[in-house]
């Protein structure tokens, strides 16, 4: 299992292991479980905050596309009139 960060490269295993027991070293036991928390929360938080971004620049273009059929509509049913 490997995960690649850009510049940094690949993270294997051991990569991981080092950075939880600098971790553990840093923030102590006691403290790691509310570290991991906040952290968890945070990443919760980013998602749905990109989701719903995502879902209203989709909803945003299906509005735009909607507006651009209706125009191109308008101006067929014009056209018909007119023939």
């Amino acid at each position: 299992m490997t995960a690649t960060l850009g510049i940094l490269g690949p993270l294997g295993v051991p990569e991981l292991l080092l950075i939880l027991v600098l971790a553990l070293i840093i923030f102590g036991p006691g403290k790691l479980p509310e570290v991991g928390r906040a952290l968890g929360k945070g990443i919760r938080e980013f998602k749905k905050a990109t989701t719903s971004i995502s879902e209203g620049i989709e909803e945003a273009a299906k509005i735009e596309e909607a507006k651009a059929e209706g125009q191109e509509t308008k101006v067929k049913a014009k056209e018909s009139e007119t023939a």
